[in-house]
């Protein structure tokens, strides 16, 4: 249940200085942000640099060419920290329904220590342009997701780890799942994610282990 959260290589960006690709990040970070509590539509370049302290707009303009620029690296950060806190986390688990209570518990706790970065993502994704070529990547790349994790359920259960059942529902339910708690988090700031995801963990063991094993 590893997950591959890695944006398709885009075109290298010219070499910049330290003090730039800084600059550069502290706006990424703020937008995201923003983007989180504000929603997308009210995120503008005057918001983002009121909000970093910076002296104008024109900082944000030199480093991004719009807002466009500035949300796909928007979801290029995300999925990259996304990606760097699960993936240990299911480099250290044995087994297929260990990797999976570990890929929801992960995913939730994840939801804990950075608070704004999925909610920005989902904000990002649902106001992209349905005709937009950063939507069709993203779509793309979700296929590709729902691919590489159903083969690791079919896996599983030919090794008898899982019972018999369609794994591509079984994947759409856990990410239906964990997406639930990223509204709900969004809704109910005060929501304790790591006890749901503990819930989820403990649900979804119950749905996916073999039918002759006994419940506890």
């Amino acid at each position: 249940m590893q997950a591959n959260y890695s944006l398709p290589r885009q075109i290298e960006s010219p070499a910049r200085t330290f003090t730039e690709s800084a600059r550069r990040a502290q706006i990424v970070e703020v937008a995201i942000k923003v983007v989180a509590t504000a929603g997308y539509g009210s995120t503008s370049f005057a918001r983002i640099a009121k909000e970093a302290g910076l002296s104008s707009t024109g900082i944000i303009s030199y480093n991004f060419a719009g807002k466009d620029d500035l949300m796909r690296e928007v979801v290029a950060e995300v999925l990259r920290v996304a990606e760097a806190y699960v993936s240990p986390r299911l480099a250290a688990t044995v087994g297929a329904r260990a990797t999976l209570r570990a890929y929801i518990e992960a995913s939730t706790s994840f939801l804990a220590e950075y608070p704004n970065h999925l909610p920005a993502l989902v904000e990002v994704v649902t106001n992209l342009s349905r005709d937009s070529a950063d939507r069709a990547q993203l779509l793309a790349q979700i296929e590709a997701w729902r691919g590489f994790h159903t083969d690791f359920v079919r896996q599983a259960q030919a090794a008898g780890e899982f019972r018999a059942f369609d794994p591509l529902v079984m994947v759409s339910a856990v990410q239906g799942a964990i997406d639930a708690v990223v509204l709900r988090k969004a809704r109910e700031p005060a929501l304790d994610v790591i006890a749901h995801g503990r819930e989820l963990a403990d649900l979804f063991d119950h749905a996916t282990r073999p039918s002759e094993e006994p419940l506890p």
